[in-house]
């Protein structure tokens, strides 16, 4: 039987079933095999799950659609469906109601149980709170006639962004969807996410529990240490369990591409059985062992002072961090998109009077050198 929890009047699956990661053809994201998608979809409900969230931009835009098709065939009242206003799309922000029209038709809906403000950042947090857009008085409005049931919003940005946003939003907010994991922990400070959250008594909804799977395939000897907290356990499981342990977390959300990882994690989430207080210290060392390889900046802005072209250079190295240990991704070069061109890593001219008032003794021209290289990869994908 699947755990679940309590949200308002509500009992939610402890588990959802993220839709970023559907079964496709090939390696094609925009063709999604929807046969087998089906087939997990009734799998999953069967077991016990009734959350599944979608979002604008899925699958090259046909998570919706094709969600939309799977879930008609359900009754309305026996699954709970989530989107999100695609924010991340800053030419987006001034069609809040043609795309939520739009959204409602693809997913052949009359009404969403979820729904949010998308990945909150450094790059629309201005945007997102600027009136002009008319995006939360829209939405309030679809709130208050019952075709959003449930407003919240998830969020990718720093602390200041999402207090910028609780500021502005946060006693209409009834849950936040945020990056949450044993790395991540400390990695991103999802630990004074957490806090910040639980201290509002805003309900927490995970994404990337096992961070786009790194979490399930460890390198040794991490996973050996992470196999000897409970040895009849799996890997990933410890990764599930570290997430029982966190108080406020209401939702966690997977995105399961094949029937093995959905099984294994229905089977995971049969029990709630979250790990001690000795059993997350351990984890979390072998967290802190993985990061061993990032740049070890304290932020102190010794550097910054030095700096000839006025670069705020422990933000970079944090996001620099983040881009060497993920091997890429879309977090850095978003939050980039809000730092102007000549504050870039590129800006770097390689003086070295940061390493020289650095405590840390690091080399950040070679970091950023090494990051403006790594963007400019992107850049030519």
């Amino acid at each position: 039987m699947m755990v679940t929890k309590k949200f308002q009047d509500l009992t939610l699956s402890a588990l959802g079933m993220g839709t970023m990661r559907l079964p496709v053809f090939g390696k094609d994201d925009a063709r999604i095999d929807e046969d087998r998608a089906s087939e997990m979809v009734s799998y999953a409900i069967k077991q016990g799950i009734n959350y599944f969230d979608t979002a604008w931009g899925y699958h090259s835009g046909n998570s919706e659609t094709v969600m939309g098709r799977i879930l008609s065939q359900y009754p309305r009242d026996s699954f709970y469906l989530a989107t999100k206003f695609p924010g991340y799309d800053l030419s987006n922000m001034g069609k809040v109601e043609e795309i939520f029209e739009k959204q409602l038709k693809k997913c052949q809906m009359e009404y969403f149980d979820f729904y949010l403000f998308h990945n909150v950042c450094e790059m629309n947090i201005d945007a997102y709170l600027d009136g002009k857009y008319g995006i939360f008085d829209y939405l309030m409005k679809q709130k208050e006639n019952g075709r959003i049931r449930h407003l919240g919003f998830s969020i990718h940005g720093n602390m200041d962004v999402m207090r910028r946003f609780l500021d502005a939003y946060g006693e209409y907010m009834e849950f936040c969807q945020i990056q949450l994991n044993y790395i991540d922990w400390s990695f991103q400070d999802a630990k004074a996410k957490v806090d910040l959250l639980n201290e509002r008594q805003i309900p927490i909804w995970v994404m990337e529990p096992l961070r786009g799977g790194k979490l399930a395939d460890l390198p040794e000897p991490a996973a050996q240490r992470v196999k000897a907290l409970r040895p009849d356990g799996g890997i990933p499981e410890m990764a599930f369990r570290f997430l029982q342990a966190v108080p406020g977390v209401t939702m966690v959300l997977s995105g399961m591409s094949d029937y093995e990882q959905l099984k294994d994690n229905i089977k995971t989430f049969e029990t709630d059985s979250p790990l001690s207080a000795e059993e997350m210290e351990k984890l979390l060392a072998v967290a802190d062992g993985m990061l061993n390889g990032v740049l070890a900046c304290t932020a102190c802005h010794y550097c910054v002072s030095h700096c000839p072209k006025g670069l705020d250079i422990p933000a970079l190295l944090k996001l620099y961090n983040e881009h060497s240990f993920t091997g890429g991704g879309f977090i850095a070069p978003m939050a980039l998109k809000a730092v102007p061109e000549e504050k870039h890593p590129s800006a770097c001219i390689a003086c070295r009077s940061c390493e020289a008032v650095c405590p840390q003794q690091l080399k950040i021209s070679e970091a950023m050198k090494d990051f403006a290289a790594k963007l400019s990869q992107n850049d030519d994908k």
